[in-house]
């Protein structure tokens, strides 16, 4: 751990590894900006929160359809090392899930794409039953999806994978941060590893490029960990959050929520801080996991690029007032990790290391 809060310039960092998540902001930041004058006013809101939210029926109606769409990232690069992907469709269920948890909406029905330069049926059928099995854990119907064979724009049987889902709340009881205050309390929920973001960074930084000497190591025991290898940690599932925050949404008490993909904690609670506010986030009151202090030695990573590109072991944020707290730190695990207040600058999130 003490190696986690050394300074490594020059170190590896997520764009050397081939992910520049200045580049994906510049792209968000003009989508922004193409799609503000939406003919449509049945469309609340704009880009850039973790779902889109379309009212149903007439205008005034309260019924409003929350979407989001993601992938799996180079996790499943990982998964076809290993030769393992039993797990890879909960893991794109789960995150879905968890974006638009994030909106307090309630999951209503996923759909799948699957692209391949040539079909392994077994592969595919491991990977579309994770997210079967997923679906049903989470109570979503999987109601179609796509499985396309490409060659020539997918080489062998390399494979992508996407997902879709769309959900519903109550537009009076969106969950977007703008009821946000100072003095709310910000309150972190653990994660169980890397969940779907950073894997070209860890892959770059355990040396999991080349074929041969990735899957040797990844079928050894894990240095932090003899108990499981390295895949088995690596392929950990990404965690949902439903049931955890599910009774504290219904109490009207949740302001904010935050789930923490790429970008980390800075990059995605700065998405519901509403502004003049700021979060302020001390890194010291929670143990980050043995996995990512690994990685970050390991790999020369320094501190600040580990909490741009990785969870570093807090999944999902939740924003509450102070008369909540009882109630939310009642979820297993859950931490008190900040507080928000008076923005001080430009910043809308800090993050507070150990001097």
């Amino acid at each position: 751990m003490e190696r986690l809060t050394d300074d490594r310039d020059g170190g590896l960092n997520y764009r050397a590894a081939g992910v520049d998540i200045d580049a994906g902001d510049v792209v968000v930041d003009g989508l922004q900006s193409l799609t503000r004058d939406t003919p449509d006013s049945r469309v609340l809101g704009g880009l850039g929160h973790f779902g889109g939210f379309f009212r149903i029926g007439s205008t005034g109606a309260n019924s409003t359809l929350v979407s989001s769409i993601d992938g799996v990232g180079t996790k499943l690069v990982v998964a076809s090392l290993a030769g393992r992907f039993d797990t890879i469709g909960e893991d794109l269920v789960n995150h879905c899930t968890n974006d638009i948890l994030a909106c307090g909406a309630t999951p209503l029905f996923f759909l799948d794409y699957y692209g391949t330069g040539r079909l392994n049926p077994e592969s595919a059928l491991s990977v579309i039953g994770g997210i079967i099995r997923a679906c049903k854990q989470a109570g979503i119907t999987l109601v179609g999806g796509e499985t396309a064979e490409m060659p020539g724009l997918y080489q062998g049987e390399d494979f992508d994978l996407v997902g879709a889902i769309v959900g519903m709340v109550d537009e009076e009881r969106i969950i977007d941060g703008r009821t946000i205050r100072s003095g709310d309390l910000i309150v972190g929920l653990p994660s169980n590893g890397f969940h779907t973001n950073g894997y070209s960074l860890i892959r770059a930084a355990l040396g999991l490029n080349e074929r041969e000497t990735a899957q040797r190591r990844l079928n050894e025991p894990a240095p932090f960990d003899s108990t499981r290898s390295l895949a088995d940690v690596l392929l950990t599932p990404h965690r949902s959050y439903r049931d955890d925050v599910a009774t504290a949404i219904e109490t009207g008490g949740v302001r904010g929520m935050a789930h923490i993909t790429g970008g980390g904690l800075a990059g995605n609670v700065s998405r519901i801080i509403p502004p003049g506010l700021m979060a302020r986030i001390d890194v010291t009151t929670w143990s980050v996991p043995p996995v990512f202090a690994y990685v970050a030695e390991v790999g020369h990573v320094a501190i600040d690029e580990c909490f741009r590109a990785f969870n570093m072991g807090i999944g999902f944020v939740v924003v509450i007032p102070p008369s909540h707290r009882s109630e939310v730190l009642a979820i297993p695990g859950a931490i008190e990790i900040g507080s928000v207040e008076a923005a001080r600058g430009g910043e809308r999130v800090v993050l507070e290391f150990p001097t």
